[in-house]
C-alpha cells in the first residue's frame, strides 16, 4: 500500500456554493434560537462502508465513503458568554452549555461528550474559540452504523477550525476527534470513520490503509448500479463493552501471532494458530484477516466495475461478521437473507451489514433499474419476518468535511 496516492489535503474553503435542505434547516432553528444569521456554517456527512469492517482499528484495509446525510452546525459569537460553547440538539430538543477551555470531563447528556471530546482536544493544541452560540442538525439516524458520532465530531472540529482561524492537518483532524471518541465516548474506535468524514470524495469509495494512514479514491459512479442503504430500525450502542471486548479478543489473537497489528497476519498464519489459540480469539482473527483479503479484492474489482464480483464479496463479509466476529443481529441478517432470495435476477448484486454492527444498517448493491422493486420487496418482506418498519435510502459519494457560506443560504 505504501505507493498508493495520497488525495489532496483538505481545507475548509472555499466554502459550499448550493446549500442542501439541511442546511437550510440548520440555518433556520438558528434564527429561530438566536435572533439571527449565523456567521459560520460546518458539515461534515457520514459513511457507509463498502466493505472492511473491524479492519480498521487492526491495521487493516477499509473501503468507505462518505455519503450525501450530513450534520450541520451552524453558529455564531456569543460575546456576552465568555469561554462558552452554548449548543442545541434539534433532533434531541435539548441544549449544553460546555466550557471552551478544555477543563469540563466526559458526563451527561451523552451526546455532548462528543463536542467535550473535540473542545478539549483543541485546548490541548492551545486552539481555543471564542464563544459560541451553535445549533446542530443531521439527516443521519442516529446510532444507525452511518457514523452520525463521527460526523458530529467532524463537524465540531471544521466549526472550531473556522472560529479560531487555525487549519488542521487533515489526518491529525482526523485523529482529534478519534480521541474525543476514546475519551469522552469511551469507545475504541479506529480512524476510519473519522478519515471518512474529513476526506470523503464525491468520486467514489476511499480505500484506506489504516496502518500507515494512506487513502486512495476508487471511483463509484457508474450509473448503472446504486447502493441501497436499509435501516433496521434497531439502534446499535458500541459504548455498552461489546465492541471494546471485541477489540481486546483481537489484541489477544495479535500477541498469539507475534504481530502488532492483528492485520499484519495471514490466513494462513491464523489457521495454522486454530488449536493454540483460545477458540473466540482464533474466530475475531479468521474474520480479520479474511476481511482484510477481501477488501483488497473488492477495490480492485470496484476498480475494474466488476460489480457481481464485489457483491459476492459483500455476502461473504457479512457471513463472516455473522459467525466468526458475531456482530450481526437477527434484524440485520434478515434483510440479508432477502436480499439473497431476490439475487441477481431480482436486481440484487450483493448486501452485508455496515457498520459496528448489533443492529444499524445494511446495504444492498443493486442494479438501478431494479431499485424500486428491490426496495419494495425488501421492505415488505422485512416487515413480514419481523413486524418491524425498514427506511431505505440511496447512498452517493459525497464530498468531505467542508464550510458553506451562510450567505448563500436562501
Amino acid at each position: 500500500m505504501t505507493s498508493l496516492p495520497d488525495i489532496s489535503a483538505w481545507t475548509p474553503g472555499p466554502a459550499e456554493p448550493a446549500p442542501t435542505l439541511v442546511v437550510q434547516n440548520a440555518v433556520r432553528v438558528f434564527q429561530e434560537r438566536y435572533g439571527g444569521a449565523p456567521r459560520w456554517l460546518a458539515v461534515a456527512p457520514g459513511r457507509v462502508n463498502l466493505i472492511g469492517e473491524h479492519t480498521d482499528y487492526n491495521g487493516g484495509h477499509v473501503l468507505p465513503l462518505a455519503v450525501d446525510r450530513h450534520v450541520v452546525i451552524a453558529a455564531g459569537s456569543a460575546l456576552a458568554e465568555v469561554g462558552r460553547l452554548r449548543a442545541y440538539s434539534a433532533a434531541l430538543d435539548a441544549s449544553v452549555d460546555i466550557r471552551l477551555d478544555g477543563s469540563e470531563r466526559p458526563g451527561g447528556p451523552a451526546w455532548a461528550n462528543y463536542l467535550r471530546g473535540v473542545v478539549r482536544a483543541f485546548a490541548d493544541r492551545g486552539l481555543i474559540s471564542p464563544s459560541l452560540d451553535a445549533v446542530i442538525v443531521s439527516d443521519l439516524p442516529l446510532g444507525g452504523g452511518l457514523s452520525s458520532s463521527a460526523a458530529l465530531e467532524v463537524a465540531t472540529a471544521t466549526l472550531l477550525e473556522l472560529a479560531t482561524g487555525r487549519v488542521l492537518d487533515p489526518r491529525d483532524k482526523a485523529r482529534l476527534c478519534r480521541q474525543a471518541e476514546h475519551e469522552y465516548a469511551g469507545v475504541p474506535c479506529g480512524l476510519m470513520d473519522q478519515l471518512a468524514s474529513v476526506l470523503g470524495d464525491a468520486a467514489g469509495a476511499l480505500l484506506i490503509d489504516c496502518h500507515e494512514e494512506l487513502v486512495r479514491v476508487i471511483p463509484f459512479d457508474d450509473p448503472s448500479v446504486s447502493l441501497l442503504v436499509c435501516n433496521t430500525n434497531t439502534k446499535h450502542v458500541l459504548a455498552d463493552g461489546a465492541y471494546a471486548r471485541r477489540r481486546k479478543e483481537c489484541n489477544e489473537a495479535a500477541r498469539h501471532l507475534g504481530v502488532p497489528n492483528l492485520c499484519e497476519a495471514t490466513p494462513a498464519m491464523v489457521a495454522a494458530a486454530e488449536h493454540t489459540l483460545d477458540p473466540v480469539a482464533w474466530r475475531r482473527a479468521r474474520h480479520v484477516t479474511t476481511e482484510n483479503r477481501r477488501t483488497l479484492a473488492a477495490a480492485a474489482h470496484l476498480q475494474a466495475r466488476a460489480f457481481a464480483e464485489v457483491g459476492q464479496l459483500m455476502y461473504q463479509s457479512h457471513q463472516s461478521l455473522r459467525d466468526d466476529f458475531e456482530v450481526s443481529s437477527v434484524e440485520l441478517d434478515t434483510l440479508i437473507d432477502v436480499a439473497r432470495e431476490l439475487g441477481v435476477a431480482g436486481g440484487v448484486l450483493g448486501a452485508r451489514m455496515t457498520g459496528g454492527g448489533f443492529g444499524g444498517c445494511a446495504i444492498v448493491l443493486a442494479r438501478t433499474d431494479s431499485v424500486d422493486s428491490v426496495t419494495e420487496k425488501l421492505t415488505h418482506e422485512y416487515w413480514k419476518r419481523t413486524g418491524l418498519h425498514a427506511t431505505t435510502f440511496l447512498a452517493r459519494p459525497a464530498r468531505g468535511a467542508h464550510a458553506v457560506d451562510p450567505q448563500t443560504v436562501p
